[in-house]
């Protein structure tokens, strides 16, 4: 087995690039830096910013500005300890060619690593299975195109190569793919299928959290119901957008949060699952390699078995 080793060693000066994707314009360059390096305080970053250690395009930029899409941050920073191993972890890999892969993240497993934990996670995994991972994206995101939650499981497509991930991100971009997710929620609808537009942002004064505002960023969610239990709704749901947290922001905005998502307030029940009942199922790209547009579905995980199961024999 030959690892992806570009990433494992760190010298005493250490330097990052990241690419900054739709996901994340509109944020503010400390806030957005808080998230990737979760160990070092804002105020050390907001000192680094100033500093000059931080860039966006070779440019000094002051702790508020706004990222905007395609922005390249450069990070000049001391070296805090950060080596991220490969780790020989099972993955199920759906798809691969040449120039990527698509691959079904397990529930509780973050997507990349933070400067507090370095393992267990999917990129560690990358560099174990992959030999050769795009590297635009910053050295803690190796191959990452799009994120998952931690404790959502489900398809993520990876890029092998910088000029893949590209194409890729493109793609995103103009909305030339589509992911479907099923997700099982409180209450029951007045209709079969819906929309929700509200617009996603940084809640105000939990970090960790986003909420619906005006002035958040355009977010759009379809969602058919699938199934109606007792005071619950099992949902297939394609999203328009890719904003953080969005599903579970927007349906908890309208009053029907996923079961067991405590950060925003999802029924809980006496079923064990990694936290919210929500699974990326299906994905819709078009490959680098030969332009050819596939799709790549899998069956519903454990979570979803097991709460339909309890909720279908509730009486």
């Amino acid at each position: 087995m030959l690892y992806a080793t570009y990433y494992l060693t760190m010298t005493t000066k250490k330097t990052d690039k990241i690419s900054v994707t739709a996901e994340d314009a509109g944020e503010r360059i400390d806030v957005f830096l808080c998230r990737i390096y979760a160990e070092l305080s804002r105020s050390t970053l907001q000192k680094y910013i100033k500093q000059g250690q931080v860039l966006v395009n070779d440019k000094i930029v002051k702790n508020s500005y706004t990222l905007k899409l395609d922005d390249e941050i450069t990070l000049n920073l001391e070296e805090f300890g950060l080596k991220i191993e490969p780790e020989n972890i099972p993955v199920e890999v759906l798809y691969e060619d040449e120039t990527m892969a698509v691959i079904n993240k397990p529930s509780n497993m973050l997507t990349h690593p933070t400067s507090i934990e370095k393992t267990g996670t999917l990129v560690n995994v990358l560099l174990y299975k992959f030999t050769q991972l795009c590297d635009c994206n910053g050295q803690m995101r190796p191959g990452i195109v799009h994120r998952l939650d931690r404790n959502t499981s489900g398809l993520l497509m990876i890029a092998k190569t910088n000029t893949a991930f590209e194409f890729l991100k493109e793609k995103m971009q103009n909305k030339a793919f589509t992911k479907k997710y099923y997700a099982i929620v409180s209450g029951n609808f007045d209709t079969k299928e819906g929309e929700i537009t509200l617009p996603i942002g940084r809640h105000p004064t939990k970090p960790k959290k986003m909420t619906t505002r005006i002035d958040g960023k355009e977010s759009i969610t379809k969602y058919t119901v699938l199934e109606s239990l007792k005071n619950y709704s099992l949902l297939d749901i394609t999203l328009v957008t890719g904003r953080t947290h969005q599903i579970r922001v927007h349906f908890s905005a309208i009053g029907h949060p996923i079961v067991n998502d405590t950060l925003y307030g999802g029924a809980q029940l006496p079923v064990k699952t990694q936290e919210q009942v929500l699974q990326a199922y299906s994905i819709t790209f078009v490959s680098p390699f030969d332009l050819q547009e596939r799709t790549i579905t899998i069956n519903p995980d454990n979570d979803i078995i097991k709460t339909l199961n309890y909720l279908r024999n509730t009486k």
